[in-house]
């Protein structure tokens, strides 16, 4: 059985992994792929990472720290779980804070409300286009005060 079919994950996910520098494979004589036996953990990894929504640079981050010769110790594992845990963490806030202001906040981008904390009295968001950009780039510049980002 490939690899592919032990994991359910398709042949050209496998690829993109490989392209990533995720994961590493051999080429035998006949150019056919080969990997080790502890690419199955690294793949394991990936899995667990997108589970708990991380992107695939973030995870290709933490694979970075990881031995990439051999499967990783429980050691490494808990070094990295618990750096995920602080990135979900920060998710579990953002999410939260989100979902306080969606009654005061249309997020359409229109950003027309008097009452909106991101009121737009300029239409300065216009050349960005359409959508509630000020909301998620309050989350990327870490804005975790606990205020409500619209009302």
């Amino acid at each position: 059985m490939t690899m592919s079919g032990v994991l359910g994950l398709s042949v050209p996910t496998v690829r993109y992994y490989e392209s990533r520098n995720l994961i590493t494979s051999e080429r035998t004589s006949g150019n056919k792929r080969v990997f080790r036996r502890y690419t199955l953990r690294r793949l394991a990894i990936i899995a667990a990472g997108q589970r708990v929504g991380l992107t695939l640079a973030e995870i290709a981050q933490a694979l970075a720290e990881l031995p990439s010769d051999k499967a990783p110790t429980q050691d490494d594992w808990h070094q990295l779980s618990t750096h995920w845990a602080l990135l979900v963490a920060r998710r579990i806030r953002q999410l939260e804070k989100l979902q306080g202001s969606l009654d005061d906040c249309i997020g359409c981008g229109c950003l027309s409300l008097k009452k909106c904390h991101l009121f737009n009295p300029q239409d300065e968001a216009a050349s960005e286009g359409p959508g509630s950009r000020w909301v998620r780039r309050s989350f990327d510049d870490g804005d975790e005060d606990g205020e409500d980002t619209c009302g």
